[in-house]
């Protein structure tokens, strides 16, 4: 069972390529949103075509998060971006907001695609290849009311139990592990929004100094050449702060802010295999009071015990995967922070050393003529 949630696709074997962009703005009577075109490629046999291109909104993506958790409730989901955002950072529906989104979004469906499960879904498929009016077809044949009452009464009948009561040693040691995990994601994700808002600060105040020595090199003959120096010294380092500003928003406030989701997620994926777990055991306890039931209980015992022992091997193997996929987006990002700065601080040093070394020069020469009789 655990074979069949392993990490095994490699990128020589990607049979299933998504691409989401060109965003397009709607406005209608009563909403404006924004769509964006899917485009998929694949070899695999079972779609009809090789290539399709759909469009869809925000919505259409919720809809198929939700189908996801509902068909695979132990597997780990890849988040979405929010629908609302953190005011004071970008305005809704701006470019930078729709840019942002977008690469999300991009990123979602292709986490999907490399799973190596939830690639098969059909309600993936289905979402990368229906027109807009067969996707809408297609929610409407969700789960009706009685199904979906019942599936919150045992949600609601799995929270009131409290703990369960034979919990494997390893989701013990995943639920302390994420809660030091979520805990330390949740400060990085913080501080790091508040460097760049500080980061921006300086550089908004950095395009108003430079300008302010070419103004006064005008009135001041004799320094003229120095401030014009300082001048372009500043307007180059603000350039440098600039692309440093840019690499902060694309590379790591993303990922930083997407492992933040992703601490939620997996806290509500170890919650439904506490639900399937603590069904098995308070059907182990009616077992033992209710003995004219024998045979019914023993029946259901043993069919929650293999659907506690899948949701256990699913959970697993995606927890290992999920691991080794946040080590490898963490050390990525670091490093490329770590390089963007050495390279914004070796550019300004640069600039400076520069600047210090024509003055030194200048000063050198005023002195010569200034000794000459």
């Amino acid at each position: 069972m655990i074979n069949q949630y392993k990490f095994e696709d490699g990128p020589e074997l990607r049979d299933l390529f998504i691409t989401v962009d060109d965003p397009e703005s709607h406005i209608t009577a009563i909403e404006t949103f924004i769509t964006y075109r899917v485009v998929t490629k694949t070899t695999r046999g079972e779609f009809d075509s090789s290539e399709y291109e759909v469009r869809r909104r925000y919505q259409d993506f919720i809809w198929l998060k939700s189908k996801l958790e509902e068909a695979h409730p132990t597997l780990i989901i890849p988040p979405l971006p929010e629908k609302f955002i953190i005011r004071g950072m970008v305005e809704r529906f701006s470019d930078e907001f729709i840019e942002t989104r977008r690469k999300a979004l991009h990123k979602f469906l292709n986490r999907i695609a490399d799973h190596p499960t939830l690639t098969f879904n059909e309600d993936f498929k289905i979402f990368l290849t229906a027109q807009a009016w067969e996707l809408s077809s297609h929610k409407k044949q969700g789960p009706g009311l009685l199904s979906r009452m019942g599936q919150t009464v045992r949600a609601v009948a799995s929270s009131v139990r409290g703990a369960v009561k034979n919990r494997p040693e390893m989701f013990t040691e995943m639920n302390n592990y994420l809660e030091t995990f979520s805990q330390k994601i949740n400060l990085l994700d913080k501080i790091a929004h508040r460097i760049y808002k500080e980061e921006r600060d300086y550089f908004s105040e950095m395009k108003e100094y430079g300008p302010i020595h070419t103004l006064w090199s005008a009135s001041e003959e004799d320094i003229a050449d120095a401030l014009k120096g300082l001048a372009g010294c500043i307007e180059r380092c603000c350039r440098a702060t600039e692309r440093r500003m840019a690499g902060l928003s694309e590379h790591l406030l993303p990922v930083l802010h997407e492992y933040v989701l992703y601490s939620e997620i997996l806290m509500g994926v170890l919650k439904r295999r506490d639900q399937i777990q603590g069904e098995l055991d308070s059907k182990v306890d009616a077992l033992a009071s209710k003995k004219p039931e024998k045979d019914v209980l023993s029946e259901e015992i043993g069919k929650l015990e293999d659907k506690v022992e899948r949701a256990n091997n699913a959970l697993k193997a995606d927890w290992d995967r999920w691991k080794q996929n946040m080590q490898w987006d963490m050390r990525s990002t670091f490093l490329n922070v770590a390089e963007n700065n050495l390279r914004y601080y070796e550019e300004c040093l640069a600039t400076w050393e520069s600047f210090l070394a024509s003055q030194t020069v200048d000063l050198h020469v005023a002195e010569d003529s200034e000794d000459r009789p």
